[in-house]
């Protein structure tokens, strides 16, 4: 153990102060505020590491981590594993809400009696008595269980001296009630992190004033960070032009964001054809010219798409420009095994992937944390001489591609149900990974019979060698070199302005070196738009002001 005084956090992470307090707080609930870039992810796995080194999370207990999502899940327990090692690393559980409400019903299942769930009871579509419960069930399944069982509710509190909340300002009712639930007028000490000028999921229920109500409720101390580690001077100062319509006390001091670096354009288009035009002969610069990789360059839209992007898809496509549209697979590429599918196949059969490679052999290490070593780095080395040969032979043959999902399930059948579940604490129910897979193996087939190549597929499939389209709203935790925020339009955002102001928000901070921002006078109706449209637009008055007063160049400036 290490001695408080003496705990230092990680080389090369720079911490402003009220970081420092952040993490080394030991006798109270905090509540932390931060915008995009500020490190909060970082702060938590600091934290962790003090608490855990230094023993002020006292042996044998857990701290408890509860995100949103299961890729932030997931990305904060691999950060406390490179910090603080394997050893005190297995006393950190970093979950989501649901994965969480799904621990306390498997364990606890007996306690539900009109609700009774046969033991290998699965989730689905629907509810079925005794034997299935439907993803929105896990909450109340598990409020039920912690509101009639003081064992239950006990057994948690003793084993957990702190808890983390991420992202706070999408909790809702329900996952407020459970945390509140369990640990309020108790010793644990939680520590809640967000960002209320990203508040933009009040229509999936989050709570307004979210964080002034967990201050009270806990004591919680309050603390903000300032700093932005992502973006550049002027993008910093264009940021701070938002946020002082949405959160003036939360607007950057000067003194950190002086200085020159940074780009932002601006462009007004009588079109949407002449609009997909320059963009796709700007970003057909970017990468051939100034060698952005894909993956670095997002388009962003206040809404659908299709509905946006459709004469930029088409450009882009003319230019052989590649590009994935995120609306649809955003969340299934999340899932840890469509990942290992895709490496897999891309390591199988294009050798000298070595981004590929890395992924695999992390994904193939032991994830969760028990006495017992997981198979599968064995079972891949096996598994894998016999499938190159297979591919080899199919190479010589009119489908070189044939044998594909075969190899597929070959890996899936050798690996262990507890090397899968190491994956994702979802894939303990079988039927959840089988869904995820036949859904990637639909995906991939339905795209080989546009594309034959497979390699080009799965190239679709990575985010390594495109460009995303994304709305505003999936970009939210996202960071890019470059990014375009198309149709900044009036007509693109109707809701409440204080709710919108969030949401663009979420767009600009999202860049870290470049911002292009465009507007275009006529929209035509798109094929797959079936609700209002209106073809006419107007810019968005404020939104577009706040970009343009600090542009370096117009886009039709732009010479390259």
């Amino acid at each position: 153990m290490i001695n408080p005084d003496r705990w230092a956090p990680s080389p090369g992470i720079r911490l402003e102060q009220n970081a420092w307090e952040v993490i080394r707080e030991c006798g109270r609930s905090v509540v932390l505020t931060a915008g995009p870039g500020a490190g909060k992810t970082e702060v938590l796995a600091q934290r962790a590491d003090f608490l855990l080194r230094t023993n002020n999370c006292r042996y044998p207990k857990r701290i408890l981590a509860v995100s949103f999502k299961t890729d932030a899940s997931r990305n904060l327990k691999q950060r406390i594993q490179m910090r603080c090692g394997v050893e005190h690393a297995s006393r950190f559980d970093s979950v989501t809400f649901h994965g969480f409400a799904k621990r306390v019903i498997d364990k606890f299942r007996p306690v539900l009696v009109e609700e009774a769930l046969d033991q290998d009871y699965v989730i689905g579509p629907e509810y079925v008595a005794g034997k299935q419960i439907t993803f929105k069930q896990l909450l109340p399944f598990a409020l039920k269980i912690l509101k009639d069982s003081e064992v239950a509710r006990n057994a948690i509190r003793t084993t957990y001296s702190h808890v983390f909340l991420d992202e706070f300002q999408d909790c809702t009712g329900d996952q407020y009630e459970l945390i509140k639930l369990l640990f309020h007028d108790t010793s644990t000490i939680l520590t809640a992190v967000g960002d209320t000028k990203q508040t933009i999921m009040g229509w999936a229920g989050a709570l307004d004033g979210i964080f002034k109500t967990y201050a009270d409720d806990f004591a919680a101390r309050p603390l903000r960070l300032f700093l932005n580690f992502r973006s550049l001077p002027r993008l910093l100062r264009m940021q701070n032009d938002v946020i002082r319509e949405i959160e003036a006390a939360a607007v950057m001091p000067d003194d950190l964001v002086d200085g020159d670096g940074g780009d932002i354009l601006t462009g007004h288009f009588r079109n949407s054809a002449e609009e997909a035009e320059a963009l796709a002969e700007i970003i057909q610069h970017w990468i051939v010219e100034e060698r952005i990789p894909p993956n670095e360059i997002a388009i962003l839209m206040p809404r659908q798409i299709e509905e946006y992007a459709e004469a930029l898809m088409e450009q882009l496509a003319r230019k052989s420009i590649p590009f994935r549209n995120d609306h649809e697979l955003q969340d299934l590429l999340k899932e840890p095994a469509v990942g290992l599918v895709v490496d897999y196949l891309t390591c199988l059969y294009e050798p000298g992937q070595s981004e590929a490679w890395s992924r695999l052999m992390s994904q193939l290490a032991p994830f969760e944390d028990d006495d017992s070593k997981s198979s599968a780095p064995q079972i891949f080395e096996e598994l894998f001489r016999s499938h190159k040969r297979q591919v080899a032979a199919d190479s010589k043959t009119p489908t070189p591609y044939a044998s594909w999902w075969k190899l597929v399930l070959a890996l899936l059948k050798g690996l262990s149900a507890s090397d899968l579940a190491a994956f994702s604490p979802d894939y303990q129910s079988r039927q959840r990974l089988t869904e995820v897979v036949h859904d990637v193996r639909d995906r991939i087939r339905a795209q080989i019979a546009e594309e034959p190549n497979l390699l080009k597929v799965l190239a679709g499939l990575s985010d390594s060698d495109s460009v995303r389209l994304l709305t505003m709203h999936k970009s939210k935790g996202l960071e890019f070199h470059s990014v375009i925020l198309l149709g900044v339009e009036t007509q693109a955002f109707w809701g409440k302005l204080a709710e919108e102001r969030c949401v663009f928000f979420v767009g600009v901070s999202r860049a870290k070196q470049r911002l292009v921002l465009t507007t275009s006078e006529l929209r035509p109706r798109p094929k797959s738009s079936k609700k209002r449209w209106d073809e006419r637009r107007t810019q968005h008055g404020e939104f577009v002001s706040h970009v343009a007063r600090h542009q370096t160049c117009s886009l039709h400036a732009w010479k390259g």
